[in-house]
């Protein structure tokens, strides 16, 4: 039986017009990853003052994190992308069925994450890249972090469910406040208390549990379309098959994300501290500039599943090419803004620092000429995983940060010195770009032949009508 709020978020999802539609859905997105990325961004400055090797060790756990996010963003965006598509043929139960088996399945990895991390702490450390001298820093955060794997993962289904719906505002008031009471408490804990690098770390942990209280009680509290409880987990192997498969893709992504920032932490500890605290500190500005991008790309998802579902193939394209062109301009300002002042911007991080600081400057410039590049890379990735074209998706997933990441960080190094690691992110955004161009074409051309088939059958069955 189909509820009035359900028939009401169904027509709104396939009538708004696009723009409207996007922007109402993406602002809030925005809003949550921007401020995600603050509170990174907190962490990483007020740990930075603590010295060099501690703000390297924010780089190091980074990786670590970037492992968890993998899990919960494989379960939460095959989740989401499934439910949106769901929804989009009203196909309810079958929603309810997903989300909750992609939520404990979330839990109960978390928690494995977290005792495997426990046991091999310091060789886990070691292996994503810390020195000696940031060994300590980062063995004070990642104990924490580790402890909040099983929220942090059912945090970031919470989050995709919730957009998937398009219910992206309560996903911002979740996410925001436990950001802002993340900010609030980093200096207390890392200064008034003393606790150094774990204050940080202990931050984080209360600000996601916050986050996952939040979230959570939009499920018990009946404010999702999409319902939640154990006993709606599915027995059924397709059923986890199909969120793994459409949720490859990011796992791809954030796990490629962890390899890669060790790869880039053992590279730059070839030339110091300063240098895998410079990489750190401009790995976060960029997911602080890239955060807006990705926010608007989050808001766009559920609009491109809802109506491919309802077979509205025209909105898809129009949706894509809004998207596309409204991203070429949040990252062009951006960008414009980071080239300038690159500088003053790795300055505010460690001030005293002349080394972290120009070797910051340089990689944060040459990332901000990348920028170009990600609204095309970033929708495409999108489109292709929300729409269930899993290989698409999670080839380009694997570009950026895998297939021409790597084999450029292991070359450019030995031919360039420091300037191979400052500069092997930015080629491998301008590789990933000139991948995605053909795979655009073929869709487009798959989108057009699709439409036409249908139109065709329309015609068919109204032509059958008017004879009966």
């Amino acid at each position: 039986m189909h509820t009035s709020s359900q028939e009401s978020q169904y027509q709104k999802m396939v009538e708004t017009p696009i723009p409207r539609l996007i922007v109402s859905m993406a602002v809030p997105t925005i809003i949550s990853m921007l401020t995600n990325a603050i509170y990174n961004m907190a962490d990483t400055y007020f740990v930075s003052q603590l010295g060099t090797s501690a703000a390297g060790a924010v780089g190091i756990v980074f990786s670590l994190m970037a492992l968890i996010q993998a899990v919960g963003f494989m379960l939460g965006m095959g989740a989401g992308s499934l439910i949106s598509r769901l929804l989009g043929q009203q196909e309810y139960d079958e929603a309810n069925q997903v989300g909750s088996t992609s939520f404990f399945t979330a839990l109960a990895f978390g928690l494995l994450l977290a005792v495997l991390g426990f046991l091999f702490l310091d060789p886990l450390m070691y292996l994503l890249g810390a020195t000696p001298t940031i060994l300590p820093h980062a063995r004070n955060y990642a104990q924490y972090i580790l402890l909040g794997a099983p929220v942090m993962c059912g945090s970031f289904v919470l989050n995709n469910l919730l957009r998937s719906q398009g219910r992206a505002v309560l996903s911002m008031v979740g996410l925001s406040f436990g950001g802002v009471l993340n900010i609030a408490l980093d200096p207390v804990f890392i200064f008034a208390l003393g606790l150094e690098t774990g204050g940080a770390a202990i931050a984080t942990l209360l600000s996601q549990c916050v986050s996952f209280c939040i979230m959570l009680s939009f499920f018990l509290r009946g404010k999702s379309v999409v319902r939640i409880s154990l006993r709606r987990v599915s027995r059924q192997f397709s059923t986890y098959f199909s969120i793994v498969k459409t949720g490859l893709p990011s796992f791809c992504r954030q796990g490629l994300a962890s390899a890669s920032t060790v790869a880039l932490n053992v590279n730059a500890a070839a030339y110091g501290d300063p240098a895998v605290a410079a990489m750190s500190i401009v790995g976060r500005i960029f997911m602080f500039v890239f955060s807006a991008m990705l926010g608007f790309g989050q808001g766009y998802q559920p609009v491109v599943g809802f109506n491919y579902g309802a077979q509205k193939y025209s909105r898809v394209r129009q949706a894509f090419r809004f998207s596309v062109t409204v991203g070429l301009v949040i990252l062009t300002s951006l960008g414009l803004v980071g080239f300038l002042f690159a500088p003053q911007i790795m300055a505010l991080f460690r001030r005293d620092d002349l080394a972290v600081i120009e070797i910051g400057a340089f990689a944060l410039q040459a990332q901000c000429v990348a920028l170009l590049f990600q609204p095309v890379i970033t929708i495409s990735n999108m489109t292709f995983q929300v729409l269930g074209r899993s290989l698409q998706a999670t080839f380009i997933s694997c570009c950026r940060q895998g297939i021409f990441f790597l084999p450029l960080i292991a070359v450019l190094p030995a031919c360039f010195g420091l300037a191979g690691v400052q500069l092997t992110q930015p080629i491998a955004d301008v590789l990933t770009f000139g991948c995605c161009i053909p795979l655009l074409l073929f869709f487009f051309r798959d989108l057009k032949r699709i439409e036409e088939k249908g139109e065709a059958g329309k015609r068919a069955s109204s032509f059958q009508t008017n004879r009966a």
